[in-house]
């Protein structure tokens, strides 16, 4: 049978096709194939199923994928995991309070999924407690930041239901990857766009304001009334980059490739060089600081040479 891989718990996958959801396990040979990641099949996969007389399932083959998106392992020895595959966008929550997600982390994201050719959504929530001048101002920055540099920004709060519809918008007939820190918000969002799921909401860390986990695994759900997919991950603390070409860096950062078309040189990596277009924007603020500060930090994680290439 054919199906796809709806949710992941360590050694097991579920699969659902057109008649049946089967629990499977993946064949041994999949982890003789080179294969330096943590998981070799991720929800979202479309797999073939074996089902044995016995009742037993193995996925004994993996259809191309059209996208993938990875992250650093924190298993240096696997190399990198595949968070979800064939996804049509990802939507990267962030908050910008309790806890505070750091525009580097932002970046790095977002440099990701476009290395990965998947089109990105920032969906900053609890803007209910961005009530004061200064929240707003804040609010109003990060999301002009962003819309400035080309992404669909969509301010929610789960409290008062402010953007949950135009979430249910951008999902409508679309396998959405939801992302972001510990402790934004994801299980709010989904259960808020899927009413009765229930999903448990996790708190805040008091001393270190940072989330703490609620969902312990990858699992693709479905938005009632033909309203699309979601593919609910954990919450990440960090998002390393891999297997990003250092001259390719810039092409990731929408606003720094568009600049570099006036650079002097061709092979300009926009630090130094005289005649650099990027530079110049920099400091014309036309790029912002922020941004350009996690351009760099990229390019130092892949010239430090700490982490063999991932294939």
């Amino acid at each position: 049978m054919t199906g796809t891989v709806i949710r992941t718990t360590g050694s097991w996958y579920v699969v659902r096709s057109d008649s049946r959801v089967v629990n499977c396990k993946i064949k041994g040979n999949f982890r003789l194939k080179g294969f330096r990641c943590t998981n070799p099949v991720a929800v979202g996969d479309v797999v073939e199923v074996e089902v044995r007389d016995d009742g037993s399932a193995f996925i004994t083959g993996i259809a191309t994928r059209k996208n993938y998106i990875i992250r650093r392992a924190s298993n240096l020895s696997k190399e990198f995991q595949i968070i979800a595959a064939n996804v049509d966008q990802a939507l990267l929550v962030v908050s910008l309070v309790n806890p505070v997600t750091n525009t580097t982390f932002i970046d790095r994201f977002l440099a990701t999924a476009e290395a990965y050719s998947v089109p990105s959504v920032l969906v900053i929530n609890k803007i209910d407690l961005l009530a004061d001048d200064d929240g707003r101002d804040l609010l109003s920055a990060v999301a002009h930041l962003y819309d400035y540099v080309g992404y669909p920004v969509v301010r929610v709060s789960t409290v008062t239901g402010e953007g949950i519809e135009d979430l249910r918008t951008i999902t409508a007939g679309k396998v959405s990857l939801l992302s972001g820190n510990s402790g934004v918000g994801k299980s709010s969002i989904i259960n808020s766009l899927i009413p009765g799921l229930g999903l448990r909401v996790g708190e805040v860390s008091d001393v270190h304001h940072t989330g703490m986990h609620t969902t312990t695994f990858s699992e693709m759900l479905t938005i009632p009334g033909g309203g699309g997919q979601l593919i609910d991950t954990p919450g990440v603390k960090g998002f390393g980059t891999i297997d990003l070409e250092r001259t390719e860096v810039a092409h990731y950062f929408p606003e720094i490739f568009r600049a570099s078309q006036g650079c002097r040189y061709g092979n300009c990596t926009h630090t130094h060089e005289p005649g650099c277009a990027v530079l110049q924007a920099v400091e014309r603020h036309e790029i912002s600081r922020s941004r350009y500060a996690s351009y760099l930090s990229i390019l130092d994680e892949e010239n430090s040479g700490k982490y063999r290439k991932a294939f």
